[in-house]
């Protein structure tokens, strides 16, 4: 394990092995009749851009065990991805969100195909659903037909059936938490099982889990995993309120429009007097909130210092997860590429 970690190297394999896999599955679904067409282009759509930071988790789950460099290991770590246009697609349709990489989200690009008939919004859904399940399929698919020997396969399997339970358990509690009253517990809740364990804490132990990785090494996964996922997260909720929709790509007013459980509302709230909690119900939850609504949202958690405290929880998970890195004591590569996708996970602009 001598050589350095080149993350744009590994991002253009993994987009490699994304672009031939869906291309030609999607070839394969739209060869079954030509009015699947549209679907098919957004199979393609939803694993055209990211970071691909699942990815290289899984990708350094794998080599921090003493395994080689593999592309068999490259293409099993890029199912990572599509579980993750598989959630993507479906938390844009959960939460109405239009935009997605400033490109319009799958529920919103398929209404044109569907522009015909009545109630062409309610089908154009209901065909991004089917999307967002077929591209989980594919990811299992991915991975089982990734090259690496069956053995290998047949130890992480089961990190599969959790790593589904886990993400739809924090939908869920994401749509059983919004609207209601805000609590920074039970946001922190949701954080860890909707994003924090599928984006760090799974691929990692997955890709350990085929490298042959023992309980300790798979202990220390878990330790630095977890706290970064959720600071993962909690770096996405502040752009999502507070970062320019140019870079994120983003809508800016998903959040306060669906009223959403996030730690930041949560801690705005906690420390708000009866007067800025009356202010806060009626800026949230808002059909179409305007510029000037979304003003007084970002004046308010300003005025709160929410935005500060979430920096400070931040802080506290990045610290968490490196010193359990450090305590792991990983091959010098591993260590290098992990604490450098630390910093790409907490501390990005989009």
């Amino acid at each position: 394990m001598s050589e350095g970690w080149d993350a744009a190297g590994f991002k253009a394999r993994v987009d490699e092995v994304l672009r031939a896999f869906v291309s030609a599955e999607a070839d394969r679904f739209a060869d079954i009749d030509p009015h699947l067409a549209p679907v098919a282009g957004q199979l393609e759509s939803a694993v055209a851009q990211g970071k691909r930071l699942r990815a290289a988790f899984c990708y350094w789950g794998w080599r921090a065990a003493g395994q080689p460099d593999s592309d068999a290991m490259v293409r099993a770590a890029a199912s990572m991805e599509l579980v993750h246009a598989a959630a993507v697609v479906h938390d844009d349709l959960i939460d109405d969100s239009p935009l997605r990489h400033g490109r319009p989200t799958v529920h919103v690009a398929l209404q044109s195909a569907v522009a015909h008939r009545p109630g062409a919004a309610r089908a154009a859904r209901s065909l991004a659903m089917l999307v967002g399940d077929l591209l989980m399929s594919l990811a299992g698919q991915l991975f089982a037909t990734s090259g690496l020997p069956a053995a290998y396969l047949g130890r992480a399997r089961p990190l599969w059936g959790a790593l589904a339970r886990e993400l739809i358990a924090g939908e869920c509690l994401e749509i059983l938490h919004t609207a209601g009253t805000p609590d920074t517990v039970a946001s922190l809740k949701v954080i860890r099982y909707k994003t924090a364990k599928y984006t760090v804490e799974h691929p990692l132990l997955i890709g350990g889990t085929l490298a042959g990785a023992g309980e300790e090494l798979r202990t220390s996964y878990r330790a630095y995993g977890l706290p970064l996922g959720e600071a993962f997260q909690l770096r996405d909720d502040l752009l999502g309120l507070f970062g320019d929709e140019q870079v994120t790509g983003k809508a800016s007013a998903d959040d306060v429009r669906g009223h959403r459980p996030t730690a930041l509302l949560a801690e705005a709230w906690r420390t708000a007097d009866d007067a800025e909690r009356g202010q806060m119900r009626a800026l949230l939850g808002r059909p179409d909130p305007d510029g000037e609504c979304l003003r007084q949202v970002r004046e308010l958690m300003r005025r709160l210092k929410a935005p500060d405290r979430v920096e400070v929880m931040i802080a506290e998970r990045v610290d968490e997860a490196l010193a359990a890195l450090d305590a792991a004591r990983l091959p010098a590569p591993a260590t290098t590429a992990l604490r450098a996708l630390a910093c790409s996970a907490a501390h990005r602009q989009y």
